[in-house]
């Protein structure tokens, strides 16, 4: 079942005209047909045994609602199944498919007040099947709690949106409402038990909601203005290959007894003051060897580490400070000695140029 395409309109389909809206709907009167219903019809349906006593105390008000579209009802506790017939009085033709859905409704925890109003023009009713869209038992439980929300708010969100009675119960969810927005909550019901969060369907209800109510929007595609919700899927960890070992016919060996090793080592025929002897000494040798290994850990705090033959960057070599040539470095020396004093010259005191002169 398909909501509004992109363009905003829905799809043509039997009974989704003008007609089938309340609005431009003409209702069928007794005047419409004065002689009756010629053949009897009637549909029978089954309720868990928890409704009887609910469907017992409100039969009355079924039976006289029945009344009032000339049906007869009948309740069966024994065999738990209620009955819904024609009688000759009856003029409308269609009102046993809308009392059939009735009793449907009820069997499925839906009260009264609200199965009732499936008899009225225009309203329609739809039993969603929901047990099988999942197989796991676990998983459907948590994909059922998605729908209805924390404290039944992502229902209540959902029939403020669709103007629809939606009543979730066992493996089934019943809606009442029009004929449109019933096919819309069956959508959405469906995307929530295929791991779709009810919450983007939501959003999408919400913004095509606003954009009904513009009268310049009605004939424009409204694909710019729906979100875009992109799946993502988290990355699988790739089990290690499992080898297979190469089968052979022959039972694999069987493993050696503690007498069958003893038999092997000549262990077994020796006495038992000698036998203790030995595993002390295997004992004793099996220390020692544990003691080295300790002793061993223990001495290589104190072993220097290796240093490397390989200069560190940024550093000369000491080639390079035997290979200076000092004779070039005193001339520079006196150069920069005798510059020195030609600027003291030019710089000093008159009275010191006197001195000079004489």
């Amino acid at each position: 079942m398909n909501m509004a395409d992109s363009e905003g309109k829905e799809t043509p389909r039997a009974g989704d005209h003008e007609g089938s809206e309340l609005s431009n709907y003409k209702s069928f009167t007794a005047k419409d047909n004065p002689h009756g219903m010629l053949a009897e019809s009637s549909f029978a349906t089954l309720f868990p045994k928890y409704r009887e006593k609910y469907l017992a105390k409100m039969w009355p008000l079924v039976q006289h609602k029945m009344k009032e579209h000339e049906l007869k009802c009948q309740l069966d506790v024994i065999e738990g199944s209620m009955t819904v017939s024609t009688t000759k009085k009856t003029w409308d033709p269609f009102i046993i498919i809308k009392a059939r859905d009735m009793i449907k409704l009820m069997a499925r925890s839906v009260p009264f007040e609200q199965a009732q109003r499936v008899l009225e023009d225009g309203v329609y009713c739809d039993i969603i099947k929901i047990g099988s869209l999942v197989s796991n038992r676990e998983r459907f439980v948590k994909r059922r709690q998605r729908l209805i929300g924390p404290n039944g708010a992502t229902l209540k969100a959902l029939e403020l949106l669709t103007g629809c009675y939606i009543m979730v119960q066992g493996n089934t969810v019943a809606t009442l409402g029009s004929y449109k927005e019933i096919r819309t909550v069956r959508k959405v019901v469906q995307d929530t038990l295929k791991n779709v969060h009810p919450i983007y369907n939501i959003k999408t209800l919400m913004i095509k909601r606003e954009l009904s109510k513009d009268p310049e929007l009605k004939d424009q595609s409204w694909e710019r203005f729906l979100p875009k919700f992109n799946k993502t899927h988290a990355k699988k960890v790739k089990k290690p290959k499992i080898k297979k070992k190469e089968y052979t016919p022959f039972p694999p060996p069987q493993t050696e007894s503690k007498i069958d090793k003893q038999l092997a080592s000549g262990e077994y025929f020796l006495h038992e003051k000698e036998r203790r002897l030995k595993s002390l000494q295997a004992k004793k040798v099996k220390e020692n060897e544990a003691e080295e290994k300790r002793a061993a850990w223990r001495q290589q705090a104190f072993i220097p580490p290796v240093e490397s033959s390989k200069p560190k960057k940024g550093s000369k070599n000491n080639d390079n400070h035997n290979n200076i040539d000092v004779e070039a470095l005193k001339k520079k020396v006196k150069i920069s000695q005798k510059r020195k004093r030609v600027q003291g010259e030019t710089t000093g005191t008159p009275s010191n140029r006197k001195k000079t002169k004489s």
